[in-house]
């Protein structure tokens, strides 16, 4: 009985803990953390108390889109998409797991975000983490060498999910590469002109594209003191640097990665510069990087690179930044990420998805990311060839993020459907005549409803109009049947005209092009 009461005590506690963080409007999965641990001790109690209370929702770091959500997410899609078929890229995909040995060692300390799969019986399978490794691996298995590809398609990440920020455990990526061997920075260059490009077009905002290269930054470290073998792990503190202020990075490398002070206070020297072609010329200058083989030769590229950002005109939004590192393992060369000038207003989040952000503002990070994979596929073919590989990534959920945002915040109302016209009926008993009309529509092309009532009423027809925006309504009745016509009404001006039913496919066209 003792432990009875006891469990009825933690229930009552936990009951407590629920209430309060409702109250304080805490995050929604912290909410359903905490109800999760209040029906397990219900579940011990066992009788009616500790039937098992099934809780629906979507899991942790997941979310479902509604029509007007994906609308907005279409619209991004298609403005992505016909950047990189303007560029000439073609299209491939993949299959969403892979075997685990595939991902195993390509992305430095984030591999511990892998999901792994339960074993199937033969195979160590794990979810995709991105697309670039599955890009590498499907190089290396055709034999090809040169390939010029987007992916859109859904990754996994065992992250901290930060909804309101648009990060996510299950997310698309948008992946565009160039692989094979060409003269050095054009690819690279048009990347670059890519992100711009589609950062321009989706009007998010000034924007900035930071460039750096793992070789500079190699030839940093050298030239700083740091052993060869501490490398990727300072790589990795050092690409906090967005996120983290320099004291904490700077703690970090000393606390935890054991670097002495003054090798620290050396790299803060370099990681503060910012600049253009003038930083690469005066780098080359400088005393220890210029003897520094492999920081000569990124800083001669990003030179050259510059060079045909100039001719591309994008120089106005690049900005060669030491602190850049990204932290996978796989670069080689020249590694870029753009980001957003200013935060963005705060999200209105419903209240299954209220995630406890910051009234003031969102602050969303990078928005794309990429970089020069010169090794990746070299690590997967059987005899070691390279194929030299640059590419770029979208972040996506980040963009939709933002654009979903602006969306609550403009008047402007979001059409989740593209049906050009409602064919409705004045009168009584012309369900069929409406019928007919439809499918001579959808055979002409025509994105055209009708309502599923036998006799609806011309206002609620009109009403779903207004409701959907539909921009026109095709109206049957007895005496436009007799004369031939249809009664075409614009919804919005509510005018009204007739036209001889041989023309109505050219007249819906016409106002709806």
């Amino acid at each position: 009985m003792a432990d009875k009461a006891q469990l009825q005590e933690a229930i009552k506690t936990q009951g407590e803990v629920v209430r309060k963080l409702k109250s304080e409007k805490a995050s929604k999965e912290q909410i359903d953390d905490e109800v999760a641990k209040l029906l397990q001790l219900k579940a011990q109690l066992g009788g009616d108390e500790g039937k098992h209370v099934f809780v629906l929702k979507t899991a942790k770091g997941t979310r479902d889109y509604n029509p007007k959500q994906m609308a907005i997410r279409e619209k991004v899609f298609n403005i992505i998409v016909s950047c990189f078929k303007r560029h000439g890229a073609e299209t491939i995909d993949t299959p969403v797991f892979e075997l685990k040995e595939t991902l195993t060692g390509k992305y430095g300390e984030d591999s511990k975000l892998i999901y792994d799969l339960k074993d199937q019986g033969g195979e160590l399978l794990s979810l995709r983490y991105d697309l670039t490794v599955p890009f590498a691996r499907y190089l290396a298995l055709n034999k090809i060498t040169n390939i010029k590809r987007y992916h859109i398609a859904k990754v996994y990440r065992r992250d901290n999910p930060a909804m309101t920020r648009g990060r996510y455990r299950e997310f698309y990526q948008c992946d565009f590469d160039i692989a094979g061997q060409y003269d050095a920075m054009i690819p690279d260059a048009e990347c670059l002109k890519i992100v711009y490009e589609i950062l321009n077009e989706l009007d998010l905002g000034d924007f900035r594209i930071k460039v750096n290269d793992r070789r500079i930054l190699d030839g940093m470290f050298a030239v700083c003191g740091v052993p060869d073998e501490k490398f990727r792990t300072i790589c990795s503190t050092v690409d906090k640097l967005d996120k983290t202020a320099w004291e904490d990075v700077r703690k970090e490398m000393v606390n935890e990665k054991g670097l002495s002070e003054d090798v620290a206070d050396r790299i803060g020297a370099y990681v503060s510069m910012q600049g253009g072609q003038d930083l690469a010329e005066r780098l080359l200058q400088d005393p220890k990087l210029s003897q520094n083989k492999q920081a000569c030769a990124g800083l001669t590229d990003m030179k050259l690179l510059f060079s045909y950002l100039e001719l591309f005109q994008v120089t106005d939004k690049v900005v060669f930044d030491l602190s850049l590192a990204r932290g996978l393992d796989y670069y080689t060369g020249v590694i870029y990420e753009a980001v957003l000038s200013q935060t963005i207003p705060a999200p209105v989040c419903t209240p299954t998805e209220q995630n406890g952000a910051d009234e003031a503002g969102v602050s969303v990070g990078s928005v794309a990311g990429g970089g020069r994979y010169d090794g990746l596929v070299g690590m997967f073919d059987p005899k070691g060839r390279k194929v030299p590989c640059v590419g770029v990534s979208i972040g996506i959920e980040r963009i939709f993020s933002i654009m979903e945002q602006k969306a609550e915040a403009s008047s402007v109302k979001v059409r989740t459907t593209e049906t050009q016209v409602l064919v409705a009926s004045a009168q009584k008993n012309l369900l069929e005549e409406r019928l007919k009309l439809t499918s001579e529509l959808w055979n002409a092309g025509i994105k055209a409803e009708v309502l599923y009532k036998k006799n609806p009423k011309l206002l609620s027809q009109l009403q779903h109009c207004e409701e959907t925006g539909i921009p026109l309504v095709a109206i049957l009745g007895e005496q436009e049947l007799k004369d031939g016509v249809v009664k075409l009404r614009n919804v919005a001006s509510r005018e009204e005209v007739d036209v001889p039913r041989a023309d109505l496919v050219d007249e819906i066209k016409t106002r709806t092009l």
